[in-house]
């Protein structure tokens, strides 16, 4: 059996970001299956080339996963517009080398960005396979709430394609219950949608740790080390933990690490500068093979989303790997996830966009660590139990065979 993922943003261990499709992909592999991915040749975060090959289509094989790296042009940190026609790109290209792949068994498609889930439906039509679609964010509602899509025509032509993508998905694979739930509403029957949700690879971190050698590395000794993981994008509300920092100024045993890169990197460098932030380092985007030490020489972490409504639908990536460090999160999402974290009893909910309740959550973790040390244990339990990768990647192989040899 063969499965061939289209996915632009696709990230392996030595990328920055999250990693589900190479741990689904390798579990595959070792299961007997085939699996192809065709991906980017630019990384998402850094908008850099992530193959020296000079080809429209070059390959490359990762711990037996067959990627083709698809021509992509590069313009995705320059504007929304700019980002698109890099969509586009890949769009035409991903076609090119998913058709280069050898006879496939069922093609799937993820979203976003949208576009390369119509170059999968295409592929699968063409080739007469089922057509697996994944939803991972719920775009065009996403870019439309957050006020980068607001142009009436492309707002009408992305829900065009939206609808015209669900009705003709054999089936429909979600990462968050919300998700599932806004399908419904959708007029897409239940039957039709399959929940494998965000989640960790608990064995990849090790809570024991404490990260001493970074800590020197960082000049951190003796710090309360409150860390962010993740992109430096528009939706992820950065200015907020900036805005949290300049409160705890006078308390120099806290130090901030932002940890990623993205589009708005530039602007929030330059807001820490104006906050004159002695106490907040930017330390780049980072392989997501070195993400465990750096969670684990922190003593809690943090994740912010912008404060509005459809953010309320989803699982990110990074809250699993700080509960799976054995970290306390501080959390300024709420929904879904807050859902997570109150069950597992692991950090300390703030209402979105509040720079002083983020603030002082932080201040009493650094004042109580023993109770910091407890949240992150029982986030680190709680994780284990309920949304350990390997048992996803089980799932996941399990639907993949149901819909290729589905009549």
């Amino acid at each position: 059996m063969h499965i061939l993922l289209i996915h632009q943003v696709f990230v392996s261990p030595g990328e920055a970001g999250g990693t589900r499709h190479f741990e689904f992909a390798r579990y595959a592999v070792s299961q007997g299956l085939d699996f192809t991915i065709v991906a980017s040749d630019l990384s998402y975060v850094t908008g850099k080339r992530v193959t020296e090959a000079k080809t429209l289509v070059s390959k490359q094989e990762l711990q037996g996963v067959q990627v083709l790296r698809a021509y992509t042009y590069p313009s995705l940190h320059r504007s929304f517009v700019w980002r698109v026609v890099a969509f586009f790109s890949f769009m035409f290209t991903s076609i090119v080398a998913a058709m280069q792949a050898r006879h496939v068994d069922i093609v799937m498609g993820t979203s976003p960005p949208i576009f390369q889930a119509f170059s999968a439906w295409l592929v699968a039509f063409l080739r007469r396979r089922p057509f697996l679609l994944e939803i991972r964010d719920l775009w065009p509602e996403f870019a439309i709430d957050i006020g980068v899509l607001h142009n009436p025509v492309l707002i009408q032509l992305s829900r065009w394609l939206e609808t015209f993508l669900y009705a003709r998905a054999t089936h429909i694979l979600v990462n968050s219950p919300a998700y599932r739930d806004y399908l419904v509403r959708r007029g897409i029957p239940t039957e039709r949608i399959s929940l494998i949700a965000n989640g960790v690879d608990p064995t990849m971190f090790n809570p024991q740790a404490d990260g001493s050698e970074l800590r020197r590395q960082w000049g951190l000794e003796g710090k309360f080390i409150v860390t962010y993981a993740g992109a430096l994008g528009l939706a992820n509300d950065i200015p907020t933990i900036l805005r949290a920092a300049s409160h705890l100024r006078d308390r120099q045993d806290i130090h901030f690490l932002l940890v990623g890169d993205g589009k708005e990197r530039p602007n929030l460098e330059a807001l820490a500068q104006q906050l004159d932030l002695t106490n907040t380092t930017f330390l780049g985007a980072k392989p997501k093979s070195e993400i465990p030490a750096m969670l684990t020489a922190s003593d809690a972490c943090i994740a912010t989303l912008k404060n509005i409504p459809m953010f309320r639908t989803t699982y990110p990536n990074k809250v699993f790997d700080y509960m799976a460090a054995g970290r306390p999160t501080i959390l300024a999402i709420d929904g879904v996830i807050r859902q997570v974290i109150e069950a597992a009893n692991g950090g300390i909910f703030v209402p979105p966009g509040n720079d002083r309740a983020l603030a002082e959550a932080a201040l009493y973790l650094a004042d109580h660590p023993e109770e910091a040390k407890h949240l992150g244990q029982q986030a680190r339990i709680y994780v284990t139990q309920h949304f350990n990768r390997k048992d996803q990647a089980k799932d996941f192989v399990r639907l993949a065979k149901i819909l290729a040899t589905r009549p």
